[in-house]
């Protein structure tokens, strides 16, 4: 966890890490450890070396108890006495500067402690049971989590399931991944006189799990100078470019965000708003980003303004005030206020252009809302300080998708948490853990009764079913999207309306077609699972085409029943989808490739054309079982809820619904189709004239599709 470190190379006057850190100095290592060879300080005072942690902590916790500091100091640095980093400073100073970066943020005193003492059940003699004895059940439980797992006992499996184990112990609290996020940046800064190869490879877990973590946990702090320091091992030219740009525009003898900084203050006095107005230079990464998406940098670009207010109508206020003295761009104009980010994130954005064709881009925010978006779940402090209900500022608040901001459990982790027990093997859990959290999620969608899904970009609706239901999504017969029927595989937007449609069929099963179309790993594992625990009906829905229904459309069923072909026991039959027969439908069959025999009514079109090309007829006779499946067509006057009384009507007759669409309204008459699954061929007579009762439909019938010549 920490033996990686060493100081490197300071890289410059204007790291925006400097320049975010409000202007506090980076600590001086080498002072850090001369303080910590001095050894602790009398029982009653305050050992020098923990100053800083102390005045950063108390600009967050003015009347926080500062002895269990103390003691853990101690502590830890008599455990970790005689140890050195491989830069040559006693080995106290990382957890020192581990705990700084977390104090700075505004960690609680939990938190701090845990982080002075999380190497020590790794590095020293120091037993779990000893920091238990010592500082507490919750202290004892953030050290464990952050605890790495012995490549003596594990082996080349160690790294994985260090992580695994640490998302298990984050499941109950995310203070321990604080504590891995603080201790990861304080490695990565001091990362220079590691081998390049070892470098490399830190710098690429960092990059696919730790900072994709920090992002999600609201860690923004964090996640920003991670995300410079991987950039600066991994693509060291195009860091070297982009500091370039950096120098550049540094030297430049104007700075048009500062004059629209003033122009914004002067707005905002005038119309007699209290706002501060901050300039917040871009990272590097951000430089890069921006960089490749616009071509040439102009001096707006390299930075944005920050408005902090006090009160969230005051965000408004500002906003209106901006759009109506300045020239709004309203296109970049983005409210995450009204609806905050899963990761709790709050801000209006929006941007302003000069004369000059500059644009500025303008974050909105209240001096709480910064303070999450800087620090995440960090800044919300003890999450068992009080039950969610009565926090305040924030600290009981839920995001856009629902998920809880008492961060003890958000909703995301716990789907992780959910889909890693179903990956027993070390190399599927990580290959699958990074992929997860590659995927950015940029979309929410809606659901009817009000609540919110927060979704990785390109999810369909088969990953929105099983993001709602787990695994109850089995059941999933269909699917409306923006109030219009569509199919399970349809990829989602950002701001989607989305109706699943759930079976009352407790044998409902899902089909190996839904994989095709499961973007997350939620879905994908809980498909597999019930596939790999079934495997006739994981066999039965690999039908061919023409016997089963349209990939990712409805719960998979049973064919209906043509016999073995009279004169070929054994031979592959498939059921026409341009007419669907079923019995007691006249029927008779053609031979395709593959030695498979299509069976289609004798009235379908597509008989007369394919014995005109030449095609054999063959003898064919329905089989003993009754279940079958047909597709009907229902034409109906246009209504309000009409849709609804027509699922329903098909429901009340036991028939299962295993696709559905309808056409847009022509003259107001509407067109649906229905693929269904009946449990007895004799009963469609029955069926049919039940959706004819339903007010507004004027005709039920059978489907003749227009089948292309073989």
């Amino acid at each position: 966890m920490s033996a990686e470190a060493t100081n490197p190379a300071t890289p410059g006057p204007i790291t925006p890490a400097v320049q975010r850190r409000r202007g506090r100095p980076r600590i001086d290592l080498r002072r850090l450890g001369r303080a910590a060879l001095l050894g602790p300080a009398g029982r009653d005072r305050l050992p020098d070396a923990i100053g800083h942690v102390v005045e950063a902590h108390r600009a967050h916790h003015p009347d926080a108890d500062l002895d269990p500091l103390r003691r853990a100091y101690v502590l830890a640095e008599s455990s970790h006495r005689g140890q050195m980093r491989k830069s040559g400073e006693p080995y106290i100073t990382h957890p020192l500067a581990v705990t700084l970066i977390l104090a700075e943020l505004g960690a609680e005193t939990t938190t701090l402690t845990a982080s002075l003492l999380h190497d020590t059940v790794e590095d020293t003699e120091v037993t779990l049971d000893q920091v238990r004895a010592e500082f507490g059940e919750e202290v004892r439980y953030l050290v464990d989590g952050v605890t790495k797992l012995e490549k003596v006992d594990y082996g080349a499996a160690a790294e994985p399931e260090t992580f695994r184990k640490m998302l298990v112990a984050t499941g109950s609290d995310v203070r321990v991944m604080s504590i891995k996020l603080a201790d990861r940046l304080h490695n990565m800064r001091t990362l220079g006189v590691m081998r390049p190869e070892k470098q490399e490879r830190i710098a690429k877990v960092t990059k696919d799990v730790l900072i994709p973590l920090a992002e999600r946990l609201g860690v923004q702090a964090l996640k920003t100078e991670l995300e410079d320091l991987v950039f600066e091992i991994l693509r060291p030219e195009e860091y070297a470019h982009t500091r370039e740009l950096i120098v550049q525009n540094s030297s430049r003898a104007d700075d048009p965000l500062a004059e629209i900084a003033e122009e914004v203050r002067g707005v905002l006095r005038e119309a007699g708003l209290q706002a501060e107005v901050l300039i917040r230079p871009r990272h590097f990464v951000s430089v890069h980003r921006v960089s490749r998406k616009r071509g040439e940098m102009r001096g707006a670009d390299f930075g944005r303004l920050l408005v902090l207010v006090n009160e969230d109508a005051d965000c408004y206020g500002v906003l209106g005030e901006l759009h109506t003295c300045l020239t709004p761009v309203v296109s970049e104009f983005k409210d995450f206020i009204a609806v905050p980010k899963f990761n709790l994130y709050q801000s209006l954005h929006t941007a302003v252009a000069r004369p000059d064709g500059q644009v500025a881009e303008v974050l909105i925010r209240t001096h709480q809302m910064h303070k999450v978006a800087e620090a995440g779940v960090i800044a919300l402090g003890n999450p068992y300080a009080a039950p969610a209900e009565e926090q305040q500022d924030g600290d009981g608040a839920r995001s856009a998708d629902g998920e809880r901001a008492d961060p003890t459990r958000p909703g995301w982790l716990s789907r992780l948490l959910d889909w890693q027990e179903a990956a027993p093997d070390p190399d599927t859990f990580w290959s699958t853990l990074r992929e997860d959290l590659a995927q950015d999620r940029e979309i929410t969608v809606f659901r009817p009764d009000g609540g919110t899904l927060g979704l990785p970009a390109g999810a369909s609706c088969v990953d929105a079913a099983y993001a709602q239901y787990g695994e109850d999504a089995h059941a999933c017969i269909g699917v409306r999207v923006n109030g219009r029927l569509a199919r399970l595989s349809t990829v989602l937007k950002d701001g989607d309306t989305v109706q699943l449609l759930m079976g009352q069929d407790p044998a409902s099963e899902p089909s190996r077609e839904w994989l095709e179309h499961a973007h997350t790993p939620v879905a994908r594992i809980a498909i597999t699972r019930w596939l790999a625990a079934h495997p006739a009906s994981a066999t039965a829905s690999e039908a061919p085409a023409e016997t089963r229904r349209p990939a990712a459309d409805g719960p998979a069923a049973r064919p209906a029943a043509a016999d073995v072909v009279v004169d070929r026991p054994g031979a592959t039959v498939r059921l026409a989808g341009c007419c669907t027969p079923v019995p007691p439908d006249a029927i008779t069959g053609f031979s395709v490739r593959g030695g498979v025999v299509t069976v289609h009514r004798v009235e379908c079109a597509a008989v007369e054309r394919m014995k005109n090309v030449g095609r054999a007829e063959v003898e064919v006779r329905w089989g003993d079982s009754s279940e079958c499946r047909v597709t009907l067509f229902a034409e109906s006057f246009g209504r309000p809820h009409l849709l609804a009384d027509l699922t329903e009507a098909i429901a009340l007759e036991g028939v299962a619904i295993v696709s559905a669409t309808v056409e847009p309204p022509s003259q107001q008459r509407v067109r649906h189709t229905y693929t269904l699954q009946l449990p007895d061929a004799a009963h469609l007579p029955a069926l049919m004239r039940a959706m004819r009762n339903v007010p507004g439909v004027f005709d039920v019938s059978r489907a003749h599709h227009q089948s292309p010549t073989p």
